[in-house]
């Protein structure tokens, strides 16, 4: 069966120049057994240390780590039966791929055998069957990823761990094997952390997202949660693109359900129940591009001009400037005979506001 994993407060400060920092700061995530967890930021974010914790690769500063109920804060690397997927592959270039992916195996002293089977077994999983004979030089970039993948799984980890292990691929490619590695954690059932910057990437793999920045854990929560229901203003700007449009908070209406004034129209927002709000104090109106739709100028909330209209393939994509001075960014599906806005257009804006959330200012 799938392990959990549980990271208790958890953090790690380094020391510089005589100068100390901290590289991540209380981090608390309780991973289920099979489930995959992304670890998602801008680089510099904690999100490699964190990785690299869990790892054995450093030490904690504080907290502790779990792996099926057993504290591996301060066990060796080679004793928490994880296994690490690198960026760069890290394969031995003078060995053959059936070497390279059962080096683990040799070095645990398993037959002759027992090696060449499960080499087979692992270099079939991921897609390679037959390719024991070959070198890395001979295999594209998405192989020798696959076979770092089978090098892996051949151990029989009990949590799997990739640190931007698709950074390198080309963008085709990185679409296809991030399919790939989602088939095979599932098929494996393995608990698995994966480290990105890539949203996409992130909202098409994971079972759940844990959005850090500057050492901090600022949401965690499902695809769905993280992109309709951004806690913070980061959040809501990091994933995907979001429009903040400032506004004051003229009423609430319920717990859950308020009045904003914004851009010289009033209109209804969603607040979140466990956040302070204050009637008469600036909110930001987080809303998604796609949240929007133009209309004729005596139609919508909120009035404006096209500034720009750039055609993508199936959508249009504008940034339409208000009458009050903001931009907003709007895209519309586009398929023949759809209304195309041009440049210089005055159009009026139409929200859902099933997809529109205000955040405190602080947010």
């Amino acid at each position: 069966m799938a392990v959990e994993l549980h990271l208790h407060d958890i953090r790690k400060t380094f020391v510089k120049d005589g100068a100390s920092f901290n590289a991540v700061e209380r981090v608390e995530l309780d991973v289920k057994g099979g489930e995959l967890v992304t670890f998602l930021g801008p680089s510099g974010c904690g999100k490699t240390t964190t990785l690299r914790m869990v790892a054995g690769f450093e030490t904690p500063t504080a907290g502790r780590i779990l792996i099926d109920g057993q504290d591996v804060t301060n066990v060796m690397v080679n004793k928490r039966e994880i296994g690490f997927v690198f960026q760069n592959y890290a394969l031995f270039p003078h060995m053959t791929i059936g070497d390279n992916v059962g080096y683990g195996l040799k070095m645990r002293s398993e037959s002759g055998p027992d090696v060449t089977r499960k080499v087979a077994e692992a270099l079939e999983m991921v897609g390679l069957k037959g390719a024991e004979k070959r070198y890395p030089n001979q295999l594209s970039g998405g192989e020798q990823q696959r076979v770092a993948l089978a090098r892996v799984l051949v151990m029989r980890p009990k949590v799997l761990l990739m640190d931007e292990p698709l950074s390198n691929l080309d963008a085709k490619l990185r679409l296809h094997m991030r399919t790939e590695i989602r088939r095979i954690q599932k098929q494996l059932d393995i608990t698995c952390l994966y480290v990105t910057h890539d949203q996409k990437e992130a909202l098409t793999m994971a079972d759940r997202i844990m959005v850090m920045n500057r050492g901090r854990v600022e949401q965690i929560g499902t695809p769905f949660d993280i992109y309709t229901h951004p806690r913070t203003l980061f959040v809501a700007d990091f994933i995907g693109q979001a429009n903040a449009l400032p506004g004051t908070l003229e009423a609430a209406e319920s717990p859950e359900r308020g009045v904003m004034a914004a851009g010289g129209a009033r209109f209804p927002v969603k607040l979140f129940d466990d956040m302070e709000y204050r009637t008469g104090g600036t909110i930001r109106l987080i809303l998604r591009p796609e949240a929007v739709t133009l209309n004729s100028p005596d139609e919508g909330l909120l009035r404006g001009r096209v500034e720009s209209a750039v055609f993508s393939g199936d959508r249009m994509e504008y940034v339409v400037a208000l009458e009050s001075g903001e931009k907003l960014s709007v895209m519309e599906n586009y398929f023949p005979g759809a209304t195309r806005r041009e440049a210089g257009e005055n159009v009026g804006l139409c929200f859902n506001s099933a997809l529109t959330i205000a955040l405190p200012e602080k947010g």
